[in-house]
């Protein structure tokens, strides 16, 4: 009798049970290589028990987010934009203006772009968590630290 192979599959109630609280501190750290690796936990591709159309993603909590750097002159130069939907509605605002105002917007925006655009890609977003300064409100749920 021949032994068929089957490809694992994820159930949501078994990749709910397997959630794990993760801190990442983002002092020094490159925008884009934290959004990378908040991204990739977020979906759960670091996990064996990865599957596409499951959210099998951890929740990450960002600390520190005020002091996260660009490289080169990023800093002055990088736009983000905003539109009401009006004629002349554009609103554009650079990095250093945007870091000072909402310092976790440039995190959450840069991990928003790396995720699905669809209905699963904005249940993992609801599962970070940025925030400007070293304190967190999660310490019931014991996160782990991680080192980027």
């Amino acid at each position: 009798m021949r032994q068929t192979k089957r490809t694992y599959s994820a159930k949501p109630a078994e990749a709910q049970a397997t959630r794990k609280w993760w801190v990442i501190d983002a002092k020094g750290q490159a925008l884009g290589r934290l959004a990378s690796r908040v991204a990739t936990l977020l979906s759960g591709k670091h996990k064996p028990t990865y599957t596409r159309h499951i959210d099998t993603g951890d929740f990450v909590i960002v600390v520190n987010a005020g002091d996260v750097k660009l490289s080169g002159n990023k800093a002055t130069t990088k736009l983000y934009h905003r539109y009401s939907g009006h004629p002349g509605g554009l609103r554009s605002r650079t990095f250093d203006i945007v870091k000072e105002s909402h310092p976790e917007l440039p995190i959450t925006k840069a991990v928003k772009g790396m995720l699905p655009k669809n209905v699963l890609g904005r249940e993992m977003l609801t599962k970070l968590k940025v925030y400007a300064g070293a304190e967190h409100p999660h310490k019931a749920q014991q996160p782990e630290t991680l080192a980027v």
